[in-house]
């Protein structure tokens, strides 16, 4: 054999070992990950639906991958705090976010916004979609939106309605239907959904559009009222609660989703990991039971689906928070 081809035989049998070692070592990142305990980080304060639907994806991931997967409550900034964060992280897929509907917002609403959704993390799944629900004090003497209307057009300048943070979908819904019905009530934001509902329950404020799963156990209870929801049909878990548009306010279409992404540059193997245990845990009894008394809906899909939902939804939100007016520094 010449020297040429005893070269190119061995730079052959060099490229297959090289093929091979790469092999190996995706299918020891596949079955070594997680060999450690993993966090996720939630931009809001525990309680919330935000923080309920993570508490829920994680406890399946525990169960599925061996090592716990532990939230990691980080309220601030309209969630932006807890982006930042993971944004920072390593991407070694052992610090993620749990990113809601409010990140999207955020985009446009924040004017020096430090982080770009699409950019700077690698999508993972979407977790879940919900609706937000029009709820108001016990004491509020309207028990539809019409009646609610009124009486907020006579009381305008002595009455707020809260949210769980500038930027969330509570909030824009509330800017939203400010927008279609001309009123000026005053916005009061908190660090999470559960804070703001306590204190609509105590009637520091007057009313709130929630995310469904926060709030609806306490309109069972009778320690609030629910007047609608914002998507264009009802919810299946209250069928008997009307949308706003067949209240009269239209156009309305306002839900809320959240779901998992970490930072850019985790192995596409572990993305994939995460994402297919994700979507099995859709097809379980028991999450099926916890979405449904959630109001909550689940939605199969791969890192690319999501990748585009959450470029489309950044989309879909610019019009409406520059329409508001909302603005936050």
């Amino acid at each position: 054999m010449s020297f040429s081809g005893l070269f190119q035989r061995r730079r052959v049998v060099q490229m297959g070992v090289g093929l091979l070692a790469a092999s190996a070592l995706t299918v020891f990142a596949q079955n070594s990950y997680p060999s450690k305990p993993v966090r996720i980080v939630v931009g809001f304060s525990a309680g919330g639906t935000t923080d309920v639907v993570a508490r829920i994806m994680a406890k399946e991931l525990t169960q599925s991958l061996g090592q716990s997967f532990i939230i990691e409550n980080r309220p601030g900034g309209g969630s932006n705090i807890a982006t930042e964060v993971v944004k920072a992280a390593d991407p070694d897929g052992y610090t993620l976010l749990f990113v809601a509907v409010t990140s999207t917002i955020n985009q446009t609403l924040y004017p020096k916004i430090k982080f770009d959704l699409n950019r700077d993390f690698e999508a993972v799944a979407l977790g879940a979609k919900v609706p937000n629900i029009l709820v108001v004090h016990p004491s509020v003497p309207a028990n539809n939106v019409k009646e609610f209307i009124e009486w907020a057009r006579a009381n305008d300048d002595k009455i707020a309605y809260a949210s769980s943070g500038s930027g969330t979908s509570i909030h824009m819904a509330g800017e939203m239907f400010k927008v279609r019905t001309g009123l000026k009530t005053q916005h009061v934001p908190y660090k999470g959904s559960a804070p703001a509902v306590t204190d609509l329950i105590g009637g520091q404020v007057q009313f709130m559009f929630d995310n469904m799963p926060a709030s609806w156990p306490h309109v069972q209870s009778g320690k609030l009222k629910a007047l609608a929801v914002t998507t264009k049909t009802r919810s299946p878990s209250a069928p008997n609660v009307p949308t706003l548009e067949e209240s009269g306010v239209a156009p309305f279409d306002v839900t809320s989703w959240f779901g998992l992404i970490a930072p850019k540059g985790t192995p596409k193997e572990v993305v994939d990991k995460l994402n297919l245990v994700m979507n099995q845990a859709f097809d379980k009894p028991e999450v099926k039971l916890a979405y449904e008394k959630l109001g909550a809906v689940a939605e199969k899909n791969s890192p690319k689906d999501f990748s585009n939902f959450i470029r489309q939804e950044v989309s879909t939100w610019a019009p409406v928070v520059k329409a508001s007016g909302a603005t936050v520094d």
